[in-house]
């Protein structure tokens, strides 16, 4: 578990002060706001901190003491002091309209409407699905092909459960809304409104194997739509710790995080700005390994040299949250020679694995509210590599998280970091690899190899020769 930064090393398990309301003032608006406290901080007593400071509570995850509040004062954060309240909606108040998110219009579809519950699938269209075969993905669902019992949360826009590659593989119990940072599950908070992202990247993972359409790397898996990213395409921290929340107390196998959490991108922000957050989703994502779920996250597509957050939540370089974080298995983007993608970030030590991402005018077809749509992303290689963590889990059911991490990343075909990558051709370098071939800041371990995960893991699998 990691230590918190910035904040106080003096418990909070004494009462505070009780709050004089009258003394808050009004800003005329609502803003939330994620409050870390010291680990071990029963939930009265952060609950009181929050009262004292002019806030109220929305929620507070006494597992991580962590919790998401909401203040009408703007001097909210210092009244709670110790640097331990970070709130994005604010930030995005104070910047105006100069605060757009680069993540939604970038990494997947946007303005689409929920699927007609009538729509019929297109025929058959694997033959476009060209990073299947670079992974093997064929010939693993040959000894598996998932299971319903192992469930993939996806974290990201919501999921169209109407969707006829989807509407069997979405548990509608398991999914939730998270944009409060309180979970919701109802099906209104959880479904897709303005962007078909999370059904993209849902179907990769399990669109069903019906002759038609496309079909998903573990089609015999479940899904979980586990809302994190709103109508503007912000993925708030708040949400974000939620989300990874609600997998670990409904023990999902795997999660997919496709995003980069907001403010923008967090690449290369330094300073102690944000340490909150990035204290706050560490303590989830360790929290959810712990419990049985092996996240996964895209690298972003900053195209930027990315370093892994310290034992302390710190590091020096760029960072992005949650592709940064230790705890998770960190996915870069391949275009169809198996060359890194020019937008993918990379970085020794962030990086554990590489999937297809794609490079325009190649880029991945999945499924989409409406029908289906291609798209280039790191958004679109995590979810390769979530659906054959599934595949994996499904055929050891006694996997935890740290050894089906283990599989993948030893399974894979190694790349080494190449001679030379100016792919412009003006005589630059677009990015610089560090490493060996055998794990390097590009494609780490390797690109993954869906069938090596699956058969070289299964008693009795048909041989890899």
């Amino acid at each position: 578990m990691s230590t918190a930064v910035g904040v106080s090393a003096d418990p909070l398990s004494t009462s505070a002060p009780a709050a004089d309301r009258a003394a808050c003032a009004s800003t005329g608006g609502t803003v939330r706001h994620l409050v870390v406290f010291d680990e071990g901080t029963r939930e009265s007593d952060a609950t009181e901190r929050i009262d004292a400071a002019c806030g109220d509570t929305v929620t507070y995850y006494p597992e991580i003491a962590v919790g998401v509040a909401t203040s009408q004062d703007s001097s909210f954060t210092e009244r709670l002091g110790d640097a331990r309240s970070f709130s994005a909606q604010q930030r995005r108040n104070a910047a105006g309209s100069s605060a757009e998110s680069r993540h939604a219009p970038r990494a997947g579809p946007s303005t689409l409407a929920p699927t007609d519950p009538g729509i019929v699938p297109s025929a058959d269209r694997s033959d476009e699905q060209w990073g299947m075969r670079m992974l093997e993905v064929p010939r693993a669902r040959s000894v598996s092909a998932g299971d319903p019992d192992v469930v993939v949360g996806v974290l990201d826009s919501g999921i169209d459960a109407a969707h006829p590659e989807l509407a069997g593989a979405v548990r509608a119990d398991l999914s939730v809304g998270c944009l409060s940072g309180k979970p919701d599950p109802s099906a209104g908070s959880w479904s897709p409104s303005t962007s078909g992202h999370g059904t993209h990247v849902a179907g990769t993972i399990a669109a069903a194997e019906d002759g038609t359409g496309i079909t998903g790397v573990a089609p015999e898996a479940s899904v979980a739509s586990i809302k994190v990213i709103d109508d503007r395409g912000y993925a708030d921290p708040e949400a974000v710790v939620c989300g990874l929340m609600w997998a670990a107390a409904n023990s999902l196998d795997v999660t997919n995080s496709s995003y980069v959490v907001d403010p923008g991108s967090l690449s290369c922000v330094s300073g102690t700005e944000l340490d909150v957050a990035r204290e706050a989703i560490a303590r989830a994502a360790d929290h959810a390994t712990a419990e049985g779920t092996l996240n996964i996250a895209a690298t972003t597509n900053d195209g930027v040299n990315l370093s892994p957050t310290s034992a302390d939540g710190r590091g020096d370089g760029c960072h992005a949250l949650p592709a940064s974080l230790r705890s998770m298995l960190t996915v870069s983007a391949v275009d169809s020679d198996e060359r890194k993608a020019t937008y993918s970030s990379y970085g020794l030590g962030v990086v554990s694995v590489a999937a297809p991402g794609g490079e325009a005018p190649r880029c991945v077809l999945s499924a989409a509210p409406g029908g289906y749509t291609s798209t280039c992303g790191t958004s679109m290689a995590a979810p390769y590599v979530s659906g054959v963590a599934a595949l994996v889990a499904s055929a050891n059911p006694d996997h935890g998280p740290e050894r089906i991490a283990d599989t993948l990343t030893s399974s894979t075909r190694n790349v080494p970091c190449p001679a030379d990558y100016d792919i412009s051709g003006d005589g630059k370098q677009e990015g610089y690899c560090s490493g060996y071939s055998g794990y390097n800041g590009f494609y780490g371990h390797g690109i993954v190899d869906a069938y090596a995960a699956v058969a070289g893991d299964v008693e009795g699998a048909p041989s890899l020769e």
